[in-house]
């Protein structure tokens, strides 16, 4: 049987982390593809001279242009300037729309039957940028943020708890940044619930510090943005793909009248499979989640539309 292809556009931290992460597990050939000469080629030998010494035979190829990238099955979406502290995603939205745009026409003709998952910030919008150049159907479509953003939450509850990660299961909504909704209600430790075990005034400090969890990085590095965890999230959505998991995890997707939301990319449960978002999984929220979540929708909302003037749509 012939191995999955699995495209990496852009060979930074994320990129390059991410490669190393799918060689190891061994889900598919690899293409790493950057607009820097030789760059790509060279972490791509050094990828694939690691296989030796833990074990793997997937093949990983650096590529500076689209040719290597063909039919592949899943491409992820690295590409575009990353936040510098003081720097909002909003920031980024004007240059990384011209770098998604460019990117999605270039592996829409050269991948037409890929799904597409984003990584590239603002992560909403640039979910958004893809959806409307590649035209391809909703489900092809998938943002990466909601896996990271419930990850960053059970890592603070691991560490104010004292508990193994294995025993928490975080849900989180909405969009990826200041208004992204972490569920205390439906966040649960071994099946008891979160509000149960830390209390409320303390938990809203943990909420908090995931909604910012990603500038408390940029802050600290100073010279660049998270890297390990996004990629780690990003394995995960595509080993549910080509395993065809049916897993059920928060990813930013095309609602069209779930939870309310109507033609915008948020973060929601869905189910990963074979087909992309096999399904939008939907659950009953209260009255004050349901408020959160149109705030984050009616800022993603606002961001597309910045996107629809800058690609004259």
């Amino acid at each position: 049987m012939a191995r999955k292809k699995i495209t990496i556009i852009g060979a930074g931290n994320v990129g390059a982390t991410l490669s190393q992460r799918l060689a190891e597990k061994e889900l598919g050939d690899l293409v790493l593809l950057d607009i820097v000469q030789d760059m790509p080629q060279g972490k791509a030998l050094d990828i694939l001279e690691a296989g030796p010494v833990y074990g793997y035979n997937t093949k990983i190829t650096g590529a500076n242009g689209y040719e290597e990238t063909k039919d592949s099955d899943i491409v992820v979406i690295t590409s575009g300037v990353s936040r510098k502290p003081g720097m909002s995603r909003d920031d980024l939205l004007q240059i990384n729309t011209g770098i998604v745009k460019g990117v999605t026409e270039n592996i829409a003709k050269t991948s037409p039957n890929a799904i597409l998952i984003i990584v590239s910030n603002p992560l909403d919008a640039m979910t958004y940028v893809a959806y409307k150049i590649s035209k391809f159907p909703r489900r092809r479509i998938i943002g990466m943020a909601g896996i990271l953003d419930a990850a960053r939450f059970s890592a603070f509850i691991s560490m104010e708890l004292g508990v193994s990660v294995e025993n928490i299961h975080a849900f989180v909504l909405g969009g990826h940044g200041d208004t992204m909704v972490p569920s205390t209600r439906y966040t649960t430790i071994a099946g008891v619930p979160v509000e149960e075990l830390i209390p409320q005034e303390r938990l809203n400090e943990i909420v908090e510090r995931t909604r910012n969890g990603g500038a408390e990085i940029v802050n600290l590095l100073k010279t660049g943005s998270a890297f390990y965890a996004p990629s780690a999230a990003v394995v995960e959505m595509v080993e549910a793909v080509l395993k065809d998991k049916r897993k059920i995890a928060p990813c930013t997707a095309l609602c069209e009248g779930e939870y309310g939301i109507n033609n915008l990319f948020v973060g929601v449960p869905v189910i990963l499979g074979s087909n992309g978002v096999e399904d939008i999984f939907e659950i009953k929220l209260n009255e004050k989640e349901s408020v959160a979540l149109q705030k984050s929708a009616n800022e993603v909302k606002q961001l597309c539309n910045k996107v629809d003037a800058l690609l004259g749509l």
